[in-house]
């Protein structure tokens, strides 16, 4: 692995991560308004099959690994989706990345 390619720093709750692409926050994953609230199961299927919000918003940053998660079936998105949804909503608006040093 070669240190100009990868590396992270992350906070000791792990809800924030630092690398080269800047700092990304852990999202809101329960179905406050705050979170995937307003989402529809097909926005969060594109979401994790592209790797952008919406399937053409910002990309998705780490820690999440999308590009794993984008091998799942429909089904199984499905059902993560619903799972999701069943969880007790948590009001936490989640700050937006913040871009690398430099603004690269």
């Amino acid at each position: 692995m070669a240190p100009d390619k990868w590396g992270a720093v992350a906070s000791n709750d792990l809800t924030a991560w630092a690398g080269l692409w800047g700092v990304s926050f852990a999202a809101n994953l329960t179905p406050d308004q705050t979170g995937l609230g307003a989402w529809r199961e097909e926005d969060f299927i594109k979401t994790m099959r592209t790797g952008k919000h919406f399937g053409i918003g910002r990309p998705v940053l780490p820690p999440m690994p999308w590009y794993d998660v984008a091998a799942l079936t429909d089904d199984d998105l499905k059902a993560v989706f619903a799972y999701l949804r069943s969880l007790k909503p948590i009001r936490n608006a989640v700050p937006p990345p913040l871009p690398p040093a430099g603004g690269r």
